[in-house]
């Protein structure tokens, strides 16, 4: 059996959140780790998550099949991450998540390598959402091509530089509310990006079991008012919880799915909250979570007063640290 110091790992989407962890585990795993993306120029960033030589960044889309097959030449195993919350252009849900995965699940299954695919929680073929719809079709492209593949299912990420516990803090920052869409009682179990990252690892590792869905979530089933509250604590902020009703929201939606950074959203955004986001008894009793791998997930509180501190007004910081 080749050692992991022979054995090259393509990872399709390692530049983005997700990825950037996965990269550092695989890394200090000893993998040779090559990392597909469209702009490899603006990857650079990753090369110090390793030893010299060890991580390079190839140029692939996943639109063209002959730049998937190029990009996985010689892989041992290929890591699918590449997903998307909004469309824009060609990058359309259906594009990215379902025919993007079964071209990379297509070439690996020519090329003989295993394959790590990272689904989300939620996936389902008759979701509200295109989003969920497009993960779980993906799913299904990736095990009719490769049955031997595993498939990681998520739920919400949070970590430094996310797009979920830094974009309410931001919003806090600046607005004398927080919108609660549907008055924030959809639950949801946000997983820490270290944790996922590591099971991602371990399924490179060869500890899961061929075919089988995993589901990712964090110690902690929440509302996701509750997360507000978390986050408003964490950033010493005082601000009102507005809650907003899934019609009205579809509406504003319309608009505000062109709208900057942290007060974008969109109507398929919209309706994925219509809906829970947390592991299922029946992945917990087959032991198909971060636990059954071994991995015990951390929580919000314990990790996101490390990164979420920059949120806190000035004064209160200075304080907190006198």
């Amino acid at each position: 059996m080749a050692s992991n110091l022979e054995t090259l790992v393509t990872v399709f989407g390692g530049s983005g959140f997700l990825g950037r962890n996965v990269v550092r585990a695989l890394a200090k795993r000893q993998y040779r780790i090559r990392v597909a993306v469209r702009r490899p120029e603006l990857a650079g960033h990753l090369q110090p998550l390793g030893r010299v030589g060890q991580i390079h960044p190839v140029q692939a889309n996943i639109r063209y099949p002959a730049s998937v097959e190029a990009a996985m030449r010689d892989s041992a195993v290929v890591i699918n991450l590449v997903g998307t919350l909004a469309e824009s252009g060609a990058q359309t849900f259906d594009a990215v998540q379902t025919k993007g995965a079964e071209t990379i699940a297509r070439a690996a299954a020519a090329a003989g390598a295993r394959m790590v695919h990272v689904s989300a929680i939620g996936a389902d073929e008759n979701a509200l959402s295109a989003y969920s719809r497009t993960k779980a079709a993906g799913e299904k492209a990736v095990l009719a091509a490769l049955p031997s593949a595993t498939i990681l299912r998520p739920s919400l990420l949070f970590g430094p530089e996310d797009q979920f516990t830094n974009r309410f803090a931001a919003l806090a920052r600046i607005s004398p509310f927080l919108p609660l869409i549907g008055g924030g009682m959809n639950r949801v179990q946000p997983a820490y990006v270290g944790d996922v990252a590591a099971a991602v690892a371990d399924a490179v590792d060869g500890k899961t079991k061929a075919g089988s869905i995993y589901e990712l979530g964090g110690p902690e089933v929440l509302t996701m008012r509750e997360v507000m509250e978390i986050i408003l604590a964490i950033t010493d902020r005082k601000r009102m919880l507005l809650s907003l009703p899934f019609g009205l929201a579809r509406f504003k939606a319309l608009f505000l799915q062109f709208a900057p950074g942290p007060f974008k959203l969109t109507p398929d955004q919209v309706a994925m909250l219509q809906s829970d986001n947390v592991v299922s008894d029946a992945a917990k009793a087959a032991g198909l979570t971060l636990e059954g791998l071994g991995i015990m997930p951390e929580s919000i509180e314990a990790i996101a007063p490390q990164y979420l501190w920059m949120f806190r007004p000035a004064g209160q910081f200075q304080r907190k640290n006198a």
